[in-house]
């Protein structure tokens, strides 16, 4: 299988390195809008560098898309379009309608679009895959410290995206109401924003989502009856807490933790990406998917959006 990857900046770099290193697939070439950086790239992952993607729709079967998240449409509908399979790095879009008119696209065509929300693949979400079967209440916290190479979109799209898309996974319902409030600290965009989520079944989710924090956090915990499961995404570890109602009080509960052999969650992604070409067969995370996570993410910033012309004008200051 020969393959492309569309923006080599830092994360299309593992991107190109991870294909590289893959058996049955060729790195034919990267392409970005920085020729120093492309060619270091290639010369790193024995690939060659171009800078126009358009010149190599022709020559490859698969592209795995890290561009900022204004340019996935274009690009991803160029190589649709031809044939070629799509890997879009998350969010699919910045627009709802550019995410169902890539879904169509890739339909009409025969073609694989994956969208890259990473920790579907992470050994502790497969983990409460397995076991979460009701769950009644969510709670995800997503914490990183500011990194400006992120500035292209809010954290909701950055960061809480991946929450909202496990908890749209895990529960099998319609959302009833989003409530949400989140403020720009320092960015133009907003930094730091907190979601609850209350579905028609009963659910609720409580998602925050911090890119101005000191420390690192990415953990989700979900509780169900008889059963509280968490998962710790950056330990790849889980801890599941049941009640065991025969013993003493002081010791009914009882934790278990868990660990896993630690994965390579981007090679466990793009070998996903792989075999679903070989096989014909629909992705992990479809676009479908990544439409869905999108729609939320649009509905979390509105909310966020009315609390924000509010508090303009209390102060008095521009809308964020």
């Amino acid at each position: 299988m020969k393959v492309g990857v569309i923006g080599v900046g830092y994360l299309g770099r593992f991107h190109a390195q991870k294909y590289a290193s893959m058996q049955d697939v060729e790195l034919l070439y990267v392409c970005d809008i920085s020729e120093k950086r492309g060619e270091e790239v290639a010369k790193e992952t024995g690939s060659r560098f171009i800078k126009d993607y358009r010149e190599i729709a022709s020559e490859v079967d698969a592209v795995s898309i890290v561009v900022p998240t204004n340019q996935h449409f274009e690009i991803a509908k160029y190589f649709l379009e031809a044939g070629v399979h799509c890997l879009v790095e998350k969010p699919i879009t910045e627009h709802l309608y550019e995410a169902e008119a890539l879904i169509e696209i890739a339909k009409e065509k025969g073609c694989i679009l994956q969208v890259g929300h990473l920790e579907r693949f992470n050994p502790a979400i497969r983990f409460l895959e397995d076991h979460v079967e009701k769950p009644l209440f969510i709670e995800a916290h997503r914490l990183s410290g500011f990194k400006e190479r992120a500035l292209d979109v809010d954290v909701i799209l950055d960061l809480m995206i991946h929450d909202i898309d496990l908890t749209l996974a895990f529960v099998n319902s319609e959302i009833k109401e989003i409530r949400a409030v989140g403020v720009p600290v320092l960015s133009p965009k907003i930094d730091i924003a907190n979601a609850r989520i209350m579905f028609e079944n009963g659910c609720n989710a409580n998602l925050t989502a911090s890119r101005i924090s000191l420390q690192t956090m990415r953990r989700i915990r979900i509780f169900q009856p008889g059963l509280y499961l968490s998962a710790d995404c950056l330990e790849q570890s889980n801890l599941m807490v049941t009640a065991d109602l025969e013993r003493p009080p002081t010791e009914a509960i009882v934790p278990r933790p868990i660990s896993h052999e630690r994965s390579d969650i981007l090679m466990d992604e793009l070998m996903h990406f792989v075999d679903c070409i070989k096989n014909g067969v629909k992705p992990k995370v479809a676009g479908e998917d990544g439409l869905k996570a999108l729609e939320v993410a649009q509905q979390i910033k509105a909310k966020i959006q009315e609390g924000l012309g509010v508090y303009e004008e209390c102060i008095g200051k521009k809308s964020f």
